[in-house]
């Protein structure tokens, strides 16, 4: 590992910390091949007469502890399924963060429904209980939380709220596999839970998703939505809903169940590096890794998110901290922007493509602005698969950018 008394910064010209490359994602080997060759061989590619899908649910449900899981096309149509198999309804208002990917609020559009932003938490940037409650109306139906980077949000406050106001409690854990509350799998401790296999995500196919349950009739709702309303043990032209197919294929369930013998091990390996690395940027001024609420069982780590005060380092901006920081071989983005400024949804609210939308040009949420513009650092998950010098690395990049701000 490079020292810190390297003063000249990279991106000034100087050596950077790191130049060996981090770990290349996806991690697969013969494994993924054979089981995608097996699809081929065995000449049933097609999900409702093959193996694979139905193992992976069977699979994935079990791993979750719920009773049940149906598979679909990606996470995106999975929010949508679980939203409308929950019974959202037109004009119904789903509280949600505004710190989340758009398919959060897109699925609540796309049911017709109204996203209704609340603030989120300034130590674990997942949505705020408090102002959850605070945004609840008559028109509330449900809301939608999510953990996000991998970090279970409050469900003991979350199921209390939902039970206390009668509402539906629906989690997004697209980034969440293998996370756990109080030892219990996230994605299965609301009405129903939804997750992406994206390229990106710890758990992946290059797409696919999944919404998982406990309750028989969500489930059996959200089964017969994914296969273009069909009614489930029924007859084959027998449709009982309207719907699209968003079925998954027998190649995405089959690298599933392969990809998923690596992802307990892949867990544990982010969460000691992670943990690692939180106690060193602890001790650096002006960096703070997002707490880890002691509840919080286990961690997923599809980020890893530090705040950074520019205070700390002579009036520095954070985007310019985070280009001077890929220069010294560190990659780390800003990350989201809130998504009521995204323009999708500053547009008048008179003339929104969905009913009973409200004006969002005028929402100003101070936490998710500051976390957006000022504090936010993201890490991705593949970097926490190196070794524990590696994170050194991150460490002493961060200290070597700090040292010559103070020079």
């Amino acid at each position: 590992m490079a020292q810190t008394s390297v003063a000249r910064l990279a991106i000034e010209g100087g050596t950077p910390i790191r130049s060996k490359p981090w770990p290349a994602w996806p991690v697969w080997d013969e494994g993924e091949i054979e089981a995608l060759a097996s699809v081929v061989r065995s000449g049933k590619w097609f999900g409702p007469s093959g193996t694979q899908v139905n193992a992976f649910a069977g699979r994935w449900a079990a791993y979750c502890g719920a009773r049940y899981a149906a598979p679909c096309t990606n996470g995106t149509q999975a929010l949508e399924i679980a939203l409308r198999a929950a019974g959202v309804r037109v004009g119904d208002e789903v509280i949600i963060p505004p710190y989340t990917f758009i398919a959060t609020a897109s699925s609540v559009v796309q049911v017709n429904a109204v996203p209704v932003f609340a603030d989120i938490d300034p130590d674990s940037y997942n949505l705020d209980p408090q102002a959850a409650e605070a945004a609840i109306t008559g028109r509330t139906r449900a809301i939608l939380v999510v953990h996000i980077g991998g970090c279970p949000a409050d469900m003991d406050a979350f199921r209390a709220l939902a039970e206390r106001r009668g509402l539906v409690l629906l989690e997004d854990a697209a980034q969440a596999h293998g996370a756990r509350w109080r030892g219990q799998h996230v994605g299965a401790l609301g009405q129903a839970g939804t997750f992406s296999f994206q390229a990106s995500k710890n758990l992946n196919a290059g797409e696919g998703g999944c919404v998982v349950t406990n309750d028989e009739d969500c489930y059996l709702a959200a089964s017969s939505l994914i296969n273009v309303g069909r009614v489930p043990g029924g007859q084959w032209y027998q449709h009982g809903l309207l719907s699209g197919n968003y079925r998954m294929t027998e190649w995405q369930a089959a690298l599933l169940l392969a990809q998923l013998r690596r992802l307990d091990e892949q867990t544990a390996r982010r969460n000691e590096n992670a943990l690692y690395l939180a106690r060193q940027l602890a001790e650096i001024p002006g960096i703070a890794p997002l707490k880890r609420d002691e509840r919080v069982t286990c961690h997923a780590y599809h980020l890893f998110i530090f705040r950074y005060d520019a205070s700390a380092f002579r009036g520095l901006p954070r985007d310019e901290f985070l280009r001077a920081l890929a220069a010294e071989g560190i990659p780390c983005s800003r990350g989201y922007h809130p998504l009521y400024r995204s323009d999708a949804f500053r547009v008048d609210a008179a003339t929104h493509p969905f009913a009973g939308a409200r004006d969002y040009r005028s929402l100003y949420l101070p936490v998710v602005e500051r976390a957006c513009d000022e504090e936010a650092c993201w890490l991705t998950q593949s970097m926490l698969l190196a070794e524990r010098q590696d994170m050194d690395d991150i460490v002493a990049a961060i200290r070597k950018i700090q040292a010559t701000r103070s020079r």
